[in-house]
């Protein structure tokens, strides 16, 4: 039989030989530094290298300290040091440069000839930032630009172009605050999950439903809906988890449903369901929101997701599936007979296709 090596002496052969199939002599630092991922320096992590340095700590030590690799600290050194002195200071200014220079290659407006032509052609006809990003997000899908990455522009680098607009108070600010007093506002319009009718959480009627999505390994997503007494199943293909997709997709699937059968939706906190409002307007749902990261308060739907994975485990490819290959798992599922509804199917209670429906 072969000598087994162990990965770590396949690196250092000379450092510890094999006994029995044991390291003998590989010291614990040795293995630490192997095992640690390369993170890039923090500002802290600088002021703590000067002092060191300055205190002439030995650059195992400082490694040890630091977690990071000897190789790690020497190249951090070399870069910066000047008269064989390490300033932070200067550490810190010389990262920020490198990233802000390589952040530019993703700046859409300068790398792109054809957009920043477009926009300065619009602006000059006095066409809006918003109008202008709106009219180009139609024809080009894959080049999407916001209208606040155009002021950015106009304010950072051409400000020859302010007087074509129709605002000229100086800086562009967001209107209507900041992202996160929006965020807040958002959330003040949803109804909690403690407000539903009690009628809801007994499962007394029918009507009252429960919503996510499931997502495969490609990032596609299945939206589903159970209805609570029943346990009855609707799902639907999204071609993207967006908001309004989400939407156009629960209005078209409940507007087939009898309205009787239409009272309550619960939904979790993801964007996919932002769109709250305009769903209740068009599909006459009352739409109420767990509270985040309480995932058991929509115990139900957690469940049909799980019956669902049977047909599209997770790590699966949903980008091959049909809506008639997730119509078809479906239709298994809700003609399956179910104890806590006495053996009857979701299809027969939520049909009331028979009177003996009980829920113990």
């Amino acid at each position: 039989m072969g000598t087994f090596y162990s990965e770590v002496q396949h690196r250092n052969k000379t450092k510890g030989q094999l006994n029995s199939g044991k390291i003998v002599s590989e010291s614990p630092l040795t293995i630490l530094l192997n095992s640690m991922p390369y993170k890039h320096f923090t500002p802290e992590q600088r002021n703590e290298l000067s002092i060191l340095l300055r205190a002439k700590v030995k650059k195992k030590k400082i490694a040890l300290l630091l977690s990071k690799d000897q190789t790690t600290i020497w190249r951090e050194r070399k870069r910066v040091e000047t008269n064989g002195k390490y300033y932070a200071r200067k550490a810190k200014r010389l990262a920020k440069e490198k990233r802000i220079k390589a952040n530019k290659r993703f700046r859409k407006i300068e790398n792109d000839k054809s957009l920043r032509r477009y926009i300065v052609k619009k602006l000059k006809k006095y066409w809006s930032p918003e109008q202008i990003s709106g009219r180009w997000n139609r024809r080009h899908k894959r080049k999407h630009i916001g209208k606040d990455t155009i002021y950015k522009f106009i304010y950072q680098k051409r400000k020859d172009l302010v007087k074509y607009l129709r605002c000229q108070k100086g800086k562009y600010r967001r209107r209507y605050g900041t992202r996160i007093r929006e965020k807040q506002r958002e959330e003040l319009k949803k109804r909690r999950i403690d407000q539903r009718p009690e009628i809801v959480e007994t499962r007394q009627r029918i009507g009252d439903w429960e919503g996510d999505t499931i997502q495969g390994k490609d990032k596609n997503h299945i939206l589903t809906h159970l209805e609570r007494k029943s346990g009855l199943i609707l799902a639907d293909k999204l071609e993207r988890a967006t908001a309004q997709i989400v939407r156009q997709k629960t209005v078209r699937r409940f507007q087939r449903i009898i309205r009787d059968k239409r009272q309550t939706a619960t939904y979790d906190n993801a964007s996919t369901f932002s769109e709250h409002e305009d769903t209740e307007k068009q599909t006459g749902l009352t739409i109420y929101f767990a509270r985040p990261y309480h995932s058991w308060e929509r115990g139900c739907n957690e469940n049909a997701n799980g019956l669902l994975r049977q047909f599209f485990p997770k790590k699966s490819v949903f980008a091959t599936i049909t809506q008639k290959d997730i119509q078809k798992a479906v239709k298994l599922l809700n003609n399956r007979p179910r104890k806590r509804l006495d053996y009857l199917t979701p299809h027969e209670v939520f049909n009331q296709k028979s009177k003996c429906c009980t829920l113990e």
